[in-house]
C-alpha cells in the first residue's frame, strides 16, 4: 500500500514539475532523441550482423554434419 501511495505522489509531482518546466523539458528531449535513435540503430545493426553470422555458422555446421553422415 505504501508503494502505491509513493508511486501516486511521485507521478503527481512529476506531472506538476513537467507543467512548470515544459520548455526546458522540450529542450532536453530535442537533444536526447537523436542520440537515442543513433544508439538504437547501432544496437539493431550489431544484432542484425550477429544474427547473420549465427545463421551462416549454423548452415555450415549442418552441411558438415550431412557430410559426416555420408
Amino acid at each position: 500500500m505504501l508503494a502505491i501511495l509513493g508511486g501516486l505522489i511521485a507521478m503527481a509531482g512529476g506531472g506538476y514539475l513537467l507543467y512548470l518546466w515544459w520548455q526546458p523539458f522540450k529542450d532536453v528531449l530535442k537533444g536526447v532523441v537523436p542520440v537515442v535513435l543513433i544508439f538504437g540503430g547501432l544496437i539493431a545493426l550489431i544484432a542484425g550482423i550477429s544474427s547473420m553470422r549465427d545463421a551462416a555458422r549454423t548452415k555450415k555446421l549442418e552441411e558438415e554434419a550431412k557430410e559426416e553422415k555420408k
